[in-house]
């Protein structure tokens, strides 16, 4: 099968602080494919510069970003906007900064409809009650007539899966889905995100830094530290046998019920993600490494553990 959105090499830098490295990876239709790393690790840059949302001051580079076989990078600002909102959607990181304050919760899910496919208003009305309705909002007409600070931060994270969902996308893309939730509404969440993609087929870009929700909802895990993916595999796979050490250090850093004792302290990686320069050379993680030596300073290669399993690292599977 085909993939729906292929990132080969993608590099992203704001003056001399390579943000992203030559990341690649791939999300095939109908797959939840993760992005898995701590804060900093360049995530939330990597999706932006698939969407071409990246700040003034930034330079994109890239072999090839493909959506459905259509080249990412030969599209002008226009070809971009008729594919954002439509075909290829996101959901923000913080709901309250992306719902525009000054507008009804109806106006702005409607607007998305009569944008891209020139619905008429009530067609664009009933169609948003019926998706506020579908990720479990109770009372949709009254909701669409709301603000957005007339929300929770659950129910406006909600709004903006069913805004998402208006033009009935191939690939979403959801950028820390749950942050500053609490922990009963980031469980509904999930399982709203789990449930639509099963039922509508999605392409879903899930960037977290939690291997919990990863466990539980990813098909394919790409880890990323310091702008590149260092890791990608099947979850399983991953799971039962990280190469990296980077990803074995994340998993250590897990608590496991029933296994770590109440009195042991929990895992850590020591020392700090490094701020990498362009002409950066070498593992980054070669500072936090307990099996770094010289030659880590120099290219580090990628590997493979198995057909869909690969690692940059210079240790044998």
């Amino acid at each position: 099968m085909s993939a729906l959105l292929e990132v080969e090499h993608l590099e992203v830098s704001f003056g001399r602080t390579a943000a992203v490295r030559g990341t690649s990876f791939a999300v095939a239709p109908g797959e939840t494919h993760c992005l898995v790393g701590e804060s900093g690790c360049g995530k939330s840059v990597t999706a932006l510069a698939i969407m071409n949302l990246l700040a003034r001051g930034s330079a994109r580079r890239a072999r090839r970003i493909t959506f459905q076989g259509e080249d990412l990078l030969k599209l002008n600002d226009r070809g971009m906007a008729r594919l954002r909102g439509d075909a290829m959607a996101m959901i923000f990181q913080e709901p309250m900064t992306s719902l525009n304050p000054a507008y009804t919760v109806g106006s702005q899910m409607t607007e998305v409809l009569r944008r891209h496919r020139g619905a008429s208003q009530r067609a664009a009305i009933d169609r948003a009650a019926d998706l506020l309705a579908r990720v479990g909002i109770t009372a949709p007409g009254m909701r669409l007539g709301q603000f957005p600070h007339q929300l929770s931060g659950g129910l406006r994270q909600r709004v903006m899966i069913a805004m998402a969902l208006m033009c009935d996308p191939k690939l979403l893309i959801a950028d820390e889905p749950t942050t500053a939730l609490d922990v009963t509404v980031q469980a509904q969440i999930l399982r709203l995100l789990a449930t639509l993609q099963r039922d509508l087929g999605l392409g879903l870009l899930l960037i977290t830094h939690d291997l919990g929700i990863v466990a539980r909802i990813a098909s394919r895990v790409s880890v990323m530290y310091a702008g590149e993916v260092v890791e990608s595999a099947p979850t399983a796979e991953l799971f039962a046998g990280p190469r990296h050490p980077y990803t074995q250090g994340l998993l250590r850093c897990v608590p496991v019920p029933g296994k770590v004792r109440r009195d042991e302290p929990l895992g850590a990686i020591r020392g700090t993600v490094p701020r990498v320069g362009p002409g950066f050379e070498g593992c980054a993680f070669r500072e936090r490494c307990d099996f770094a030596d010289e030659t880590c300073q120099h290219t580090v290669p990628r590997q493979r553990a198995s057909a869909a399993h690969d690692y940059l690292c210079r240790l044998p599977a």
